[in-house]
């Protein structure tokens, strides 16, 4: 819980069939692909590899594949294209919430599953046959992807363009997610949490939503929020389907545990703790008299 990347929420998706270096911003790739990884970087996007599953020879097609993932409000988008090279992929517009004019809006989901092996083994060891079972089911929509943060929670996937992340995911619990995402839903069982928001914010939606059992994706919205030391307050609104909006106070705080490997990894986990959830009364809004 809480554990999704808050750094991402604009993503770069390239697909790269050749060896995958272990860290992306060491630019050892093709010159083309390292010269869009430093540029998505130098704008706050997110750049990821990926591969389709099972496919380790496939030759690289004319062109670079790319995928663009705005997971930004309540309405994010993701948008796909074949570029000559860097030139031909205007990242700015992307930055500025605009569909470059090389790439053209998808209708359905992408999944990532993390399967990169230089970053952790147990990424490829337990998503390679994720990745390849969750394509069965869901063709052209799944991809291997490289390292998306938390690789003890392996095997890692990903819901895109919201940026829905997932952890410890087992065939049978990702085929189920992916298809609740499909139908506009999340679960909360190994839900991670959304990505681009800050931790404390995953937790406080996580809290509401096992609170109300509202699972849609754009029914719960963080109002306003305060830190007060370690502890965070906020006010969430959730526009439920059979009540109305619904507005809740909710409010968290840090708690550690051990690692689940034990002493193999010999480190601790931040998770949160919930202190205490209210719903508050409806906002009733007065007229003033007019003079």
């Amino acid at each position: 819980m809480a554990s999704a990347t808050v750094g991402a929420r604009l993503w770069l998706l390239v697909e790269y069939t050749g060896a995958w270096p272990s860290h992306l911003e060491n630019f050892e790739l093709p010159e083309k692909i390292s010269e869009l990884v430093r540029r998505a970087l130098e704008r706050g996007i997110r750049p990821q590899l990926i591969r389709r599953p099972g496919k380790r020879t496939r030759p690289q097609e004319q062109g670079i594949r790319v995928l663009l993932a705005y997971a930004v409000g309540d309405r994010p988008w993701l948008a796909s294209g074949v570029v000559a090279g860097p030139d031909d992929l205007d990242l700015d517009a992307f930055v500025a919430g605009v569909v470059p004019e090389s790439c053209i809006l998808e209708d359905e989901p992408v999944f990532l599953v993390c399967t990169h092996a230089k970053r952790n083994a147990c990424c490829a060891r337990i998503g390679l046959p994720l990745a390849r079972t969750l394509a069965d089911s869901l063709p052209d929509r799944v991809w291997e992807t490289s390292h998306v943060g938390g690789d003890r929670y392996a095997a890692n996937l990903v819901c895109l363009p919201h940026g829905i992340f997932y952890g410890s995911m087992s065939q049978a619990a990702a085929l189920a997610a992916a298809n609740a995402y499909r139908s506009g839903e999340v679960i909360l069982d190994r839900y991670r949490g959304r990505a681009g928001i800050p931790e404390p914010l995953q937790a406080v939606e996580h809290f509401a939503r096992a609170h109300t059992g509202e699972c849609s994706v754009g029914a719960v919205a963080v109002e306003s929020s305060r830190s007060d030391g370690d502890v965070t307050v906020a006010i969430v609104r959730i526009n439920a389907r059979n009540c109305g909006d619904v507005r809740l106070q909710v409010v968290v705080e840090p708690s550690v545990f051990t690692a689940p490997c034990g002493t193999a990894c010999a480190e601790t986990i931040t998770t949160y703790r919930l202190v205490s959830l209210d719903r508050l009364a409806p906002v009733r809004y007065a007229t003033p008299a007019l003079a």
